[in-house]
This record gives structure tokens, sequence and C-alpha cells, in this order.
């Protein structure tokens, strides 16, 4: 018998579990908090924070854990471990997906290209980086932050002087600046025995240093694809990640490299979960990543990871109304968009749900996606 699943989280990643748990007649159980997207729509729920006491109430209730987000008390989930209680992914995947300089050191010295980086606390080390891998640089905080959130381009020394004193002389990671051709993200799905599935790479457009639209295929030589993919399934074998991975990639060349020569495909960041960029294989995929997540979590067979075709997905991020307030009006106009809300209180730069459609070619979803995207946060009287 399957067993009963616990996840940790109750935003819309954990509400988006709900289809595929039904089909596969799957029980899960959310450790969530009353205005969650997911307990508006599914009665069992542990109401509480992923700290010791929440884990622990959610873990007498469930046969395996699994997580929506990372933001979770690693100590009591490697006790849990420790204790006989499957944790998919386990908390030393978890700890690698959340910290970037573990990342790098991890996945560096088994073979995953990395960014020439360095760890910096003063603007003295920040100035000798760019002295020797030149200006402009990225400094990024180790851990936490999220959709440019805890990142920071710097362009000279006076710049990175204000960033030191704002993080109060907690450490930085480094990097050069890449002048970006593409970012992709690669999905890999992974069973406790090592069964993976790798989805093909999608590319990921930032707007405002958050996601905007996630385009299949990516656009994108084959030699790219190919080495992206690769790198996918190195991540997930090095860490041995269970459930979803997303292995977010830069592809572009070093500060100072011009025009010519091969564009390197260089490791950003992980997400060991279901992720923003893997929204497209709800509709664009024969399974979907959160099926195969649950399916890997459940040490289930993986399901076929094929694309239906060239597909767009586009996040719905509040802006003038309410999308809620649009719904109607919007699939009366683009009917052929699939349309996914999340249910959360509304507020202005917020991501609110996506769109996704699928068509002949990239450019053609890519349009119908956005025109529907754009109806949910357009004032009634500014439709376009």
């Amino acid at each position: 018998m399957p067993p009963r699943i616990g996840v940790v989280g109750g935003g819309q990643l954990a509400r988006m579990l709900l289809p595929p748990a039904a089909r596969l007649g799957l029980s899960l159980v959310f450790l969530a908090r009353p205005g969650d997207a997911v307990a508006a729509v599914w009665p069992d729920v542990v109401e509480g924070e992923p700290d010791a006491d929440g884990l622990r109430r959610l873990a007498e209730r469930v046969d395996v854990l699994t997580v929506e987000h990372e933001l979770v008390d690693l100590d009591t989930m490697r006790a849990l471990e420790a204790e006989g209680l499957p944790v998919r992914p386990s908390a030393a995947t978890l700890q690698t997906a959340t910290d970037k300089v573990r990342q790098r050191e991890v996945l560096g010295a088994a073979g995953v290209p990395v960014a020439p980086w360095v760890l910096a606390t003063t603007v003295a080390e920040i100035a000798a980086f760019g002295d020797a891998h030149g200006w402009p640089l990225v400094c990024k905080r180790p851990r936490g932050g999220y959709d440019g959130r805890g990142v920071w381009m710097v362009d000279d020394l006076d710049a990175a002087a204000a960033v030191v004193e704002e993080v109060g002389g907690e450490p930085l990671l480094l990097e050069p600046k890449l002048a970006l051709t593409r970012e992709l993200a690669v999905l890999v799905a992974r069973r406790p025995g090592g069964q993976t599935a790798v989805y093909d790479p999608v590319e990921t457009v930032q707007v405002d240093a958050m996601c905007r639209e996630v385009l299949q295929p990516p656009r994108v030589a084959p030699d790219v694809v190919r080495r992206a993919r690769d790198i996918g399934q190195l991540v997930a074998d090095t860490i041995g990640s269970v459930g979803m991975l997303s292995v977010e990639l830069f592809v572009g060349r070093p500060p100072g490299s011009g025009h010519a020569g091969t564009d390197e495909v260089l490791l950003n960041e992980l997400a060991a979960r279901p992720h923003n960029a893997g929204h497209v294989t709800i509709e664009g995929a024969l399974t979907s990543q959160f099926e195969n997540h649950l399916r890997a979590v459940a040490d289930l067979p993986l399901g076929a990871t094929t694309s239906r075709g060239p597909a767009a997905m586009v996040n719905v991020v509040g802006g003038q109304v309410d999308p809620a307030d649009r719904l109607a009006a919007t699939l009366a106009r683009v009917p052929a968009a699939a349309v996914h809300l999340y249910g959360k209180d509304y507020r202005p730069g917020r991501k609110l749900g996506h769109v996704t459609a699928v068509g002949d070619d990239v450019e053609a979803a890519r349009v119908v996606a956005e025109r529907a995207a754009d109806l949910l946060t357009a004032a009634a009287a500014e439709e376009v």
C-alpha cells in the first residue's frame, strides 16, 4: 500500500500536489498555517510552523515526509530520519539545496561547472576578487533569498562597501557577473533507489529579478540542451536527491570574453522540491513535476517526462486588480489558456497564479499565455 505522505508547507506548490494525489489515490497531510493556500481546499492539515513541534506533530500522522519549501528545522528532520521516518528529500540534500556555498563546494568537486567564486566578508576581499576576475560582481547571501532578494550587483568598490555595511559584515558569496544569453532550469525526478527521470531543459525569463516566463523548448543550441541535461543528472546523483529537483543554470560568458567562443553552462542554484520553472509541465509534459514528485516520494515508478509540444508559462503577478475578479473575462477572451490561480490574498507584486499555453511553436504559445496573464492583472478599462 502506498505510504501516507506528510508535506511540510501549505502554499501553491502544496495545492498543486492535490490533483495528481487524488488521481493516484495517495493520502496527503499538510503542515500549514491557517491562511495558507492549501488550507482553503483541503481538510487534512496540521496547523503549525515547520519547527520541531510542528514537524513532530506531522510525523505522528504519516509514513514519509516531504517538503514544498526548504525553510524547515533541519535538526529535527535529521532526528526524525535517525528515528526511522523516511524524509524525502533528506536533511542532507536540503542542507545542500539551501546553502549556495555548499552547492559550489560539493558540486564543483563532483565536476559540475561553476563560475569562479569566493566567500568574502570585507571590502578588501571583494576588491581582490574583482581585480582577479573583473567587474561588475554579483554578491549573494549564501542562505535564504529568492526572487532577487539577497542578491546585489556591484559595479565598483563604493557599491561593494554599501552591501558589506547592509549585511553587517556577514559573509557574501562573490561571483563575476556573466554576460548572460539565457537562463535555464533542468527538472529531475529521482526515487530512493536512484531511478531518475530528467525533463528537457526549459528557459526561464526574469523580470525585475523574478521569474516571469518559462519557455519550452528553450531558445538555445542542441549542444547546450545536452550539457544542461547532463548537469541536471549529475547534480541529482551527487546530492542523492529524492523527489523533484530543480537545477537552475546560467548560459553565458565571463566578463571580458567578448562575443567569441562557446557559451558556458554554469550552476546558478538548486531547489529540492517542485519549482516555479516546472509549472509548465502540468499541461506541457506527459507527467507533471507534481505527479513525479509524489511518485518519487512514495517510491513508485516515475512517469514519462516527454514534452507534449511547445509551451509557455507566464506568472500572474499582482497588478492593478485582483486576478480573481478578472477570471471570467479572461477565460472568455483566451479560451486556449490554462489558468491557475493560487487562492492567495491579493497584493501588488505577489505571485498569485500562472497561465500556461501549448501551441504549434513556442512563440505562439507565449503570445496566448502573455495575453491571458495581462488580462488577469489589468483593470477592465485597460484590457489588452
